[in-house]
């Protein structure tokens, strides 16, 4: 970045410091904004190394009255999403990093070209992109929609200002808008009272398909389309489906009871409603603009009107009345009547898809190409993306509630117990009960309420239009049987189409076992033929990591991918993998071109499909801006890495990798499950008791309510070490691995690696990002004022060993510092570390006088959940 453009950046932060600043004086008055400016003064010297500031500053903390922390608290809190705001409109800026056009197909195309690859293969690639985007609830998002939607105005606000023509009263008026912005900040809860209902985690998504994507997907396919076609030249077909959405909101009740059958029905009922009044404002514009006379014979006899002097505004209006009719037949759904399903109610795309297609031929035909290609093909490409269903929504469940659900079944028929059974019986019962024409479970039958949960998500399902539910997602399939079940499950339910069903593999020996499953799948003709040689795998970042460590799972994740895309290729099936990432580098994170590339050849071939979790969300389709520049990232490297591959590893890189992923295993392993002090350490260390305080999803913590580390969820297991800046997970066992090989005379292996096979490059660029981020004096300061003496000296040994890591990786990279890289992202983690130190000094203060005393005021207990909110914003990421 250069720097204009990080003083764009540098300047819009402190205009907004400042308003806040004056904000919390009217708010709180001087001597309040002198002691956050003196907190702040002296955060910046400590970072900078003065030790006397330091002590100073953690002074001044530990010396605060009850009633100071929380006006401390959210000021330094505000300050950093504000800060957040600043660098996100940056990065789309046009006198910054959006001067460019962040679409660029000249660019990849003479890559591709310099590749010796022809047109003919480019546009093969081009027209087989497929890219899903699946928004998940994972509770990551801390800040509330009120104040997303605020922050947003923020940033709406900075691009107004960022012109050089404005006159003077338009600039006080939008600063005064600013300044109103800012106070209504500073006026509302960020901490939400109650835990968000899967439905409002439902409509949250919405709003960014609403506020952003709706807006950014036909603007990116428009430029896409415009460079293919001035490069190549050839065009996108007009009803081309590049990218589409899907959604876990409503629909993954996994490990959450919260969600329910009568829960997925309202919020698939809900999304549908959303999209016709979205298309129903589209086609107003439409009625509106199409009012050309000129019309083909065929369009004529399409509307069967041959005298009406507008026919496409005829068209046009008849379709808002069906769309009219369409919006009040899912009000009457959703108020929990029984309406007439009529024929001009609108359920399957294809219905709204042909009178716009329709009219489309007949404008291009006449030539009126330039109207055709506006509007209303932008309308055809929403159509082709969000469809009657705004998003798909996938159901997740977990294995052992299908197989608790068929042993209830099987001994209520006296058949004997089916969870008892081998896996050879499980398999013979459900493919002889899958061939039957008879239903197996009685008509009239009571099941428990799980079991009864059960069969009536099955029967939403069934009752679902085709296309509205993409997969059935089980998560820890450990065996054929588990998937076979789900489709046993889904013809009880009367199910009149094949849902794909979808397994995930999450934990280490899942992951070594999925080649192997499939493959016995695969011999089984029912199921072979039942699949159409199409199968989707999902393969899981976050537990993996969680069981063995991130080194160690990430090479799970890459052996299991290369044998399934091998044991598909051989079986004649299309394999598209699902990457269930996480937005942090121990849920599989990081950047998603590096990420991509990271991934084994030919595992983009037949698609990519990815969740986006959380505040990822938000970081990067957001608004339309950084949602165009995210696919067009997402485009580019699935062009690339299906057509420019990276290499497959050496037989001499796969065998070292083996052994670092045994060591860094035993090693991760040695510590989490079998320190007996570990548990207890990362109880005191961390703020996870306090974290399942935060209302944040409405999901619980863990998936059990006892047990250890194995129960806990993989996101307050991250986010607890995020916060106390040790990071943990993200490199635990990686280093002591590392430096294990090095000393064994494996260096120069080792450098080859990082410098020519872009999955250990990538794994080794993002360990010094994590590094970056971690603060060892802080942890230090979390162990000497929270943690037991006897425990203190596991968080020395990790410490140490953290030290020793960044050195290892410095050496490998043979950079002098961590991110020389990236100076850029080292310099906005240092600007940061300036207003995430105090609330992490002050979170340690507030777990430390609140654990002492059970009886503290709401408002220590408001300001402590506060910090977990801005370390979360400071660390731009949390689970």
């Amino acid at each position: 970045m250069s720097n204009l453009q990080q003083s764009l950046m540098h300047n819009n932060i402190k205009l907004l410091g400042d308003m806040l600043g004056k904000t919390i004086g009217e708010a709180k008055g001087k001597d309040m904004v002198d002691l956050i400016e003196t907190v702040r003064r002296l955060s910046k010297a400590s970072h900078s190394g003065d030790i006397e500031a330091h002590k100073s500053l953690v002074k001044t903390l530990q010396n605060l009255k009850d009633e100071e922390f929380l006006p401390v608290a959210r000021s330094f809190n505000q300050f950093l999403n504000l800060t957040n705001t600043a660098e996100q409109y940056n990065s789309v800026s046009p006198h910054a990093q959006g001067a460019e056009n962040p679409v660029n197909f000249p660019d990849i195309y003479k890559k591709l070209k310099d590749a010796n690859l022809s047109d003919e293969v480019i546009i093969k690639a081009i027209e087989n992109i497929s890219i899903d985007l699946v928004l998940t609830a994972h509770p990551t998002e801390i800040n509330r929609r009120s104040l997303i939607n605020n922050l947003n105005q923020v940033d709406h606000c900075l691009a107004l200002l960022d012109h050089d023509d404005l006159a003077n009263y338009q600039k006080v008026q939008i600063l005064r808008r600013l300044k109103q912005l800012i106070a209504q900040y500073w006026y509302t809860d960020e901490i939400r009272q109650k835990r968000p209902t899967p439905n409002e985690e439902a409509k949250w998504g919405y709003e960014v398909v609403e506020n952003s994507l709706w807006k950014a997907v036909p603007a990116y396919i428009r430029e896409l389309d415009e460079q293919i076609r001035n490069t190549i030249p050839y065009r996108l077909p007009v009803d081309a489906r590049p990218i589409h959405f899907s959604s876990w909101m409503g629909g993954d009740r996994d490990g959450n009871p919260n969600v329910t059958a009568k829960i997925t029905h309202e919020v698939l009922l809900d999304s549908r409603k959303r999209a016709a009044k979205l298309f129903l404002e589209d086609v107003e514009v439409l009625v509106k603009e199409l009012s050309m006379a000129t019309c083909t014979t065929e369009f004529r006899d399409y509307i069967k009107d041959y005298e009406i002097q507008e026919p496409y505004r005829e068209l046009m209006k008849r379709l808002r009345t069906r769309l009219k009719n369409t919006v009040a037949y899912l009000d009457a759904r959703i108020e929990g009547k029984n309406p007439e399903r009529t024929e001009d109610i609108l359920i399957h795309n294809e219905q709204l898809w042909e009178p716009l297609y329709e009219c489309y031929k007949s404008l291009v035909a006449c030539k009126m190409e330039i109207i055709a290609d506006d509007k209303l093909l932008d309308t055809m490409r929403r159509v082709r993306c969000f469809g009657l269903t705004l998003t798909q929504l996938d159901i997740r469940q977990e294995s052992t509630i299908h197989t608790e659900a068929l042993s209830e079944i099987t001994r209520y028929l006296g058949l004997g117990d089916y969870e008892t059974w081998s896996e050879e019986d499980k398999q013979a019962f459900l493919i002889k009960e899958l061939n039957s024409k008879r239903p197996l479970i009685p008509r009239n039958w009571e099941p428990s309420p799980q079991t009864k949960e059960v069969l009536e998500t099955c029967r939403v399902i069934a009752e679902s239009p085709v296309g509205s539910i993409p997969t059935y997602v089980i998560s820890m399939t450990r065996t054929p049987s588990d998937i076979l079940a789900v489709y046993l499950l889904l013809k009880e339910a009367d199910c009149p189409f094949t849902l794909p069903v979808t397994p995930l593999f999450e934990t280490l020996n899942d992951l070594n076992n999925a080649n192997g499953i499939m493959q016995q799948l695969f011999a089984i003709n029912w199921y072979k033929g039942i699949i159409k040689n199409k199968q989707m795998i999902m393969i899981g970042y976050s537990d993996s990591a969680k069981d063995a460590g991130s080194l160690a799972a990430g090479w799970a994740q890459y052996s299991a991918q290369e044998a399934l895309i091998k044991t598909c290729q051989d079986a004649g099936i299309a394999l598209t993998l699902f990457h269930g990432r996480g937005g942090t580098v121990g849920r599989g994170g990081g950047p998603a071109k590096v990420a991509l590339f990271s991934q084994p050849p030919g595992s983009l071939k037949d698609g990519l499909r990815v969740t986006e979790q959380g505040e990822m969300i938000r970081f990067k389709l957001g608004l339309p801006d950084l949602a165009i520049k995210t696919l067009s990232l997402y485009t580019d490297a699935i062009l690339e890495a299906n057509l420019l591959p990276p290499p497959a590893p050496k037989q001499e890189w796969r065998d070292l990798m083996d052994e670092l992923s045994d060591i860094s295993c035993n090693s991760y392993q040695g510590l989490v499950r079998r320190e007996p002090d570990f548990i207890p350490y990362f109880y005191q260390a961390t703020p996870e008791a306090e974290l399942a305080r935060l209302p944040l999803g409405s999901r619980p913590a863990k998936r059990r309510p006892n047990g250890g580390v194995e129960s806990l969820r993989a996101i307050p297991w991250i986010f607890g070490w995020t916060q106390n800046r040790l990071m943990l997970p993200a490199w635990l066992g990686a280093g002591e691995a590392l430096q294990q090989v090095i000393d064994n005379g494996k260096m120069d292996t080792l450098k080859a690696m990082y410098k020519d096979w872009p999955f250990f490059g990538t794994r080794i660029s993002m360990l010094e990002m994590v590094f970056a981020k971690a603060d060892l004096r802080m942890s230090q300061y979390y162990d000497e004022r929270l943690v037991e003496d006897k425990l203190q000296i596991l968080g020395k040994k990790l410490r140490s060993q953290l030290e020793s890591d960044m050195n290892t990786i410095l050496r490998i990279s043979q950079d002098d510092h961590l991110m020389e890289s990236l100076p850029d992202v080292a310099e906005n983690i240092a600007m940061r570390n300036i207003y995430t130190n105090p609330l992490n000094l002050l979170q340690v203060e507030l777990l430390h006088r609140t654990r002492k005393d059970e009886e503290h005021s709401s408002e220590l207990e408001l300001a402590l959940m506060i910090t977990i909110s801005g370390i979360a914003a400071g660390m731009r990421n949390t689970g």
